[in-house]
């Protein structure tokens, strides 16, 4: 029988490695390809801004590539990454909002570019090291399973894919606990065995995502008022970008109590602040909806959602609205439900679908 032929989206990263090292032990047909997503072509500045796509990251996959016996390619996808990850990020933030670019780069870049570009090249599947496990149901679609480990899961930013792009993914680290994947990895000898995670957003590696923003954006970000809920003006702010709602700290507001944000408001250039209650609610609207365990949403259904990558999830009903509008409400309030985030449903372990708080 043919084998099957699969391109790993190597990272440079120890998950990535082993994903590849599993597949290939499985019997699969295995490519290694780094995905090339930065502007700047200075070496000293790529590897500065590195994080999982870096000069570096080439260089550590293509070491493995060629351990694992492998073919292994560098693909250029810096034009999607500037228009779907970079552009989107900063427009974003300029809205007063709160995005989450992994959740684009997954799935319009590392999903819908690669595949792309895999498929055109004769595989079968494109892999990553995401900590997720593709299954399908018994209802025929394929959803994202909750990953071994509870302490790495990533299913949040997966909630994104299409089912195309379910029915040509496999993620074989899913089945696996981090410490299994070091394991694993330190057996063979790969190098990466014990390099630590990237945490933050790859092209921001300083967190200094306001000054990313007026660096990179051309426009001018104006200071501002803090007010409060009734429209009282209690402060000077920096500009709307350096705020996100449920933020407490770096506002350098003296009045006596903790106070956090509770709204942004791009139109009159306004961050609301108020008390720790006022940042919990009970209700949010969200659109840009995607499903996955189910074709669509008939009525209401009950859930557990995650409206932050590292939210525990919480008991809540979700109903649609219109087209691409659904209500979310909560059995308890939550907090910090912030615009721009993803709200994600969940059935057990399997996710349903999400959308994009509005």
């Amino acid at each position: 029988m043919e084998k099957k032929r699969v391109v790993v989206g190597m990272s440079g990263g120890v998950d990535s490695s082993v994903a590849a090292y599993l597949l290939r032990e499985a019997g699969y047909e295995v490519i290694g390809a780094t995905m090339q997503i930065w502007q700047e072509e200075a070496r000293e500045i790529q590897e500065e801004n590195g994080g999982c796509c870096g000069l570096d990251a080439v260089e550590d996959a293509r070491r493995v590539a060629s351990l694992l016996g492998i073919p292994y390619y560098v693909m250029n996808f810096r034009e999607e990454f500037q228009k779907r990850v970079i552009d989107y990020f900063m427009e974003e933030y300029l809205r007063g909002r709160t995005p989450n670019p992994c959740i684009a780069c997954n799935r319009y870049v590392k999903w819908e570019s690669l595949l792309q570009r895999s498929l055109e090249i004769g595989a079968d599947y494109i892999a990553t090291g995401h900590y997720a496990r593709v299954e399908q149901l018994p209802n025929g679609r394929y959803s994202i399973r909750k990953s071994k480990t509870a302490a790495k899961d990533q299913t949040y930013a997966l909630y994104n894919l299409t089912q195309e792009q379910l029915r040509h993914t496999l993620m074989p680290v899913g089945a696996y606990t981090k410490e299994e994947i070091r394991q694993i990895a330190e057996e063979i000898g790969l190098r990466v065995a014990h390099k630590p995670d990237s945490m933050e957003i790859c092209f921001v590696p300083d967190g200094d995502y306001a000054g990313f923003i007026s660096k990179n954006s051309g426009r001018q970000i104006p200071e501002g008022n803090f007010v409060t809920a009734d429209g009282a003006i209690v402060g000077r702010h920096k500009g709307i970008t350096h705020y996100t709602v449920g933020q407490r700290k770096g506002l350098g507001l003296s009045m006596g109590r903790p106070v956090f944000v509770t709204e942004i408001r791009p139109d009159t250039n306004e961050v609301v602040v108020g008390d720790s209650a006022e940042v919990f609610s009970k209700r949010l609207l969200c659109d840009r909806l995607n499903f996955m365990g189910i074709a669509d949403l008939d009525g209401e259904l009950e859930v557990t959602a995650k409206i932050r990558y590292n939210h525990q999830g919480a008991k809540a009903v979700v109903r649609r609205l219109e087209e691409d509008l659904a209500e979310v409400l909560f059995e308890e309030p939550v907090r910090a439900v912030t615009p721009g985030q993803a709200v994600v449903f969940y059935d057990g372990e399997y996710v349903l679908g999400g959308g994009t708080i509005q």
